[in-house]
């Protein structure tokens, strides 16, 4: 008789016997594995709980990091910028008592006396092409009258009744002011005009 053809008192093959108590063994250990948590389970959930948190800091940080390296390479483009347009600033300084001195010179020069006629047109074209110079680099002369103080380009250093020009104007340059690039680097020394009294 073969092992087939055996059977159990309850009428079963062995084969089905071993089937069936092992299919009893996995359903009561998976019961058993329902029933428990695994503690390693709830430390993965932890693990991935802090590397979620971690990852959004990072994310925060990178995001920071950039916003930073942003604003940084902004400020140095405006201070490049500034360097090139105000680099002349010490040398005009420098320039100035000479302009000055030439303006000096043609007030006081005699322009009726015709033997210093050549000397004065000498002053006054060296004046012209020096102050064009300074022009095409960004210099800009304060000497108007009868425009309104403005404490930015004028420092004034007196004010004088007129019937001629409005109150709080310009009534006379005593030294001309300069500007480089729309920066003021000398105001120009004024008289101000008030109202009679």
């Amino acid at each position: 008789m073969s092992s087939k053809e055996q059977k159990t008192p309850d009428g079963q093959a062995p084969e089905e016997i071993v089937t069936e108590q092992h299919e009893e063994v996995e359903a009561a250990e998976f019961a058993e594995s329902a029933e428990q948590v695994d503690p390693r389970d709830e430390e993965i959930a932890r693990l991935q709980s802090e590397l979620a948190q971690a990852q959004t800091r990072e994310r925060d940080n990178v995001l920071r990091m950039k916003a930073e390296m942003e604003n940084l390479r902004r400020r140095t483009e405006q201070d490049i910028e500034k360097a090139h347009k105000f680099a002349l600033e010490k040398f005009i300084n420098e320039l100035l008592p000479v302009i000055d001195s030439l303006d000096r010179a043609l007030e006081v020069a005699n322009k009726e006396n015709q033997d210093m006629a050549a000397m004065v047109e000498g002053i006054e074209l060296t004046l012209k092409s020096m102050l064009d110079v300074v022009r095409k680099f960004g210099v800009e002369v304060i000497a108007d009258t009868n425009v309104p103080l403005d404490p930015n380009v004028h420092q004034a250093i007196a004010m004088v009744e007129s019937e001629e020009v409005s109150p709080n104007h310009v009534l006379a340059v005593m030294q001309k002011g300069y500007t480089l690039n729309g920066r003021t680097i000398r105001a120009a020394m004024v008289t101000v005009a008030k109202a009679k009294a």
